[in-house]
């Protein structure tokens, strides 16, 4: 999309204001925009994504929100697949149900859709949290595997007309993942192994698609 360098480095508040201002605020009226925001557990994405939409409200842009980690499986459901150890691994969402998702979100601009989210309290999926209004111009969504090449998400890129990639080193995610982990509930050891077991082999997974996203951002304090 116009107005965007392949990379380029920054605060999450430039990278909306870039978003709001130069991209996006010139769209047609008649056309909707999917917005991804991709990068490593940790990397800032559901933070950038609450600040993109508080700006595109400001901007008087209608929009949308609908993140990828509303396609959590159930505790329940990874129970059953002895997976919940591992949850937040690629094979621990629901990817077809996401796809189908996206695919209403561009095939049908004249019905208002609701889309779940993750809540952390809980650690679980919320059913129809967000409601996608028919006037919507932006739809924001952001995840981990956006641009995953494998097990389905293959599928995902092409419904995203714009994806972000927040490039965060594993120096800087590891201190924020133990605390997200402990806030949870976790023991600081809890947390530690949670962060090196399965946290950080995921980001090593997210950061080999870098390179399919049509700007990468690396967010400074």
């Amino acid at each position: 999309m116009r107005g965007l360098e392949s990379a380029r480095s920054g605060t999450l508040h430039a990278l909306v204001t870039e978003l709001v201002t130069h991209v996006l605020a010139g769209l047609p009226e008649d056309r909707r925009i999917v917005v991804g925001l991709c990068g490593p557990p940790g990397a800032g994405k559901s933070r950038a994504a609450g600040m993109l939409v508080e700006a595109l409200g400001r901007a008087g842009i209608p929009h949308g929100l609908a993140p990828m980690d509303g396609f959590h499986l159930s505790n329940h459901r990874l129970d059953a697949l002895g997976r919940r150890s591992v949850k937040g691994a690629p094979d621990t969402f629901d990817v077809a149900g996401f796809r189908e998702l996206l695919k209403r979100v561009r095939a049908r601009p004249d019905e208002v859709i609701h889309a779940p989210d993750f809540s952390r309290r809980l650690d679980e999926p919320v059913a129809a949290f967000h409601a996608i209004p028919p006037d919507a111009r932006v739809v924001v969504t952001e995840g981990n595997y956006l641009l995953l090449d494998t097990g389905g998400w293959e599928r995902i890129r092409e419904l995203i007309d714009l994806v972000v990639f927040l490039d965060v080193p594993d120096s800087t995610l590891t201190p924020r993942l133990v605390r997200r982990h402990r806030v949870g509930g976790r023991a600081a050891l809890q947390a530690r192994d949670r962060v090196r077991d399965v946290d950080l082999p995921n980001a090593s997974a997210v950061a080999g698609t870098r390179g399919r996203a049509d700007l990468v951002w690396q967010p400074v304090p």
